[in-house]
């Protein structure tokens, strides 16, 4: 695999990891449209390790209160605050983690792998993100976050192993259905993300033991570099705009690329 191809692969994972466009839709579609091989295993892990540090860091502060709060739902006597969000975050990541086993055993995912499917949903979900995102309140905030609204929010989460859905999107506009601002919408987004990364990851990480070499492996560390300051970078971007902005730009680039890939997909 070429530099720039690794090169082209992170930035595009990096960047629309945590923007509510669909990264896995993007990272099928490069192959699917242009002369690029299949980035393979390897890679998929090595650029989701990148944008789960990257995450990590953006938000240290909440990550390390519920990194302490872990031991507090290992003795079922939840504390303090960080105890709450690491059981909410447990909560919320319960749903993804059993539809994504069963959509594995049955090889789901293969048959969902396709430009049809990724244009629909760019579509279906860029218009469930523009009604939520205009008729949700603004009232609710991350610190009020509930265990009902984490399981509600993650089996929305659930829904995003659909190619095209974007896990990010539809945690957002589930967010926003219950009132949560934007910019607090976003934030619980990216959170949960955290632990679904990790489930993914490890998953996937049992397959590329098998298979990585040591030409793999570097390429898999560059890939990783690239796409933590790629995912860094639309983190500090979108949580900024957010504070002014609304999530219709996100929506209008959706409706165009789902439009084109339709086009594509039936001509």
């Amino acid at each position: 695999m070429t530099l720039f191809h690794i090169f082209l692969l992170a930035v595009i994972q990096g960047v629309t990891e945590f923007l509510p466009v669909s990264s896995s839709g993007h990272l099928i579609l490069l192959p699917a449209l242009t002369p690029l091989e299949d980035q393979g295993l390897v890679i998929d892990v090595a650029v989701h390790v990148g944008t789960f540090f990257a995450v990590c860091w953006y938000f240290r502060h909440d990550v390390a209160e519920a990194v302490r709060g872990v031991p507090e739902i290992i003795r079922f006597r939840i504390e303090t605050r960080g105890g709450f969000l690491a059981l909410c975050l447990v909560i919320a990541t319960i749903p993804v983690v059993i539809v994504g086993l069963i959509f594995k055993l049955l090889g789901i995912m293969d048959m969902l792998r396709s430009i049809a499917v990724i244009g629909w949903m760019m579509i279906i979900f860029g218009i469930v993100l523009y009604l939520t995102d205009r008729m949700g309140g603004q009232s609710r905030t991350a610190q009020g976050w509930t265990m009902k609204h984490a399981l509600y929010l993650g089996l929305w989460q659930a829904v995003a192993l659909i190619p095209g859905t974007s896990r990010s999107g539809i945690v957002i506009s589930g967010a926003r259905a219950l009132g949560y601002a934007r910019h607090d919408a976003a934030k619980l987004s990216m959170l949960m993300s955290i632990p679904t990364i990790i489930a993914s990851g490890t998953l996937m990480g049992l397959d590329v033991v098998r298979l990585a070499d040591w030409q793999a492996a570097r390429d898999g560390a560059i890939a990783a570099l690239i796409s933590f300051f790629a995912a860094w970078a639309a983190l500090v971007f979108m949580m900024k705009l957010l504070r002014s902005v609304s999530f219709t730009p996100y929506v209008i680039y959706r409706l165009i690329l789902g439009s084109v890939l339709l086009v594509i997909a039936y001509s």
